[in-house]
């Protein structure tokens, strides 16, 4: 980490609405070569780990190493989280159901990996959720996530019918564990032919889980599965103790 930078922080309890909203402009930029050590999350009592800071390369990766991601509405800062328990999915419990062996037998989509990057994260920021009034993915995170895609760390798989884009998912990957970040269809079973797709590819390559974060009945449906946050980053750090970063589009 460069010198200089100020520590991140929680209040107890968390005080969101005294701090800048959105990422931090006196915080330094970290590369994707240099890393930043957030509180551990073990010792933290609830799912917001620290607050503030940027999102930078250095600061995404070394998030995403630490079992950590950033999740905030557009008018708070940063909140870097870790929630417990977290919602993965192993090889051995991916679902596919007898409806979606069909759908990819038929192939009703084609699909493709690193396409259309941008055209994924922004039509999942713009996607309409039950239950929600907007989108955790604002302009910063959309840049911020397509500047690691261009890095070779963060990859979309998207689902297209007729030349279109239908449907699609985005994450990041370091090694053997896919960090999975948001999903949107604009037709039927689209987001789950490439989500399907994108994690049998996965597991055929050795990845020992996908990370979804938080529990949805979506990824359920799949063959998400809780786990306390003790035991995910004990997976976490050994996983990645043993494969390591790799970097590179998936044509």
């Amino acid at each position: 980490m460069k010198t200089g930078s100020r520590p991140l922080w929680v209040d107890q309890p968390v005080k969101i609405k005294k701090r800048r909203a959105g990422p931090d402009p006196d915080f330094p930029y970290l590369s994707e070569h240099e890393r930043f050590s957030f509180p551990l999350p073990e010792n933290s009592e609830g799912d917001i780990i620290a607050i503030g800071g940027n999102l930078s390369p250095g600061m995404l990766l070394s998030a995403y190493e630490q079992g950590i991601f950033p999740w905030y509405n557009e008018e708070d800062p940063i909140l870097w989280q870790s929630p417990d328990p977290r919602f993965v999915i192993f090889p051995e419990t991916l679902r596919v159901s007898e409806s979606m062996k069909k759908v990819l037998k038929k192939k009703q989509f084609d699909v493709y990996f690193d396409k259309d990057f941008a055209g994924v994260i922004k039509n999942c920021a713009s996607a309409r959720r039950p239950g929600q009034d907007g989108t955790w993915i604002t302009s910063d995170m959309i840049d911020a996530y397509i500047t690691l895609h261009e890095l070779g760390f963060a990859h979309s798989a998207e689902s297209y019918a007729h030349g279109e884009l239908a449907g699609g998912c985005y994450g990041v990957w370091l090694g053997g564990v896919f960090f999975g970040e948001s999903m949107f269809a604009a037709v039927s079973n689209a987001s789950k032919a490439a989500f399907l797709t994108l994690a049998q590819f996965l597991f055929e390559r050795g990845a020992a889980f996908i990370d979804s974060q938080v529990h949805t009945n979506h990824v359920e449906s799949l063959g998400g599965r809780e786990i306390s946050r003790a035991d995910y980053l004990e997976l976490l750090r050994a996983t990645l103790a043993q494969s390591g970063a790799e970097r590179g589009a998936w044509a």
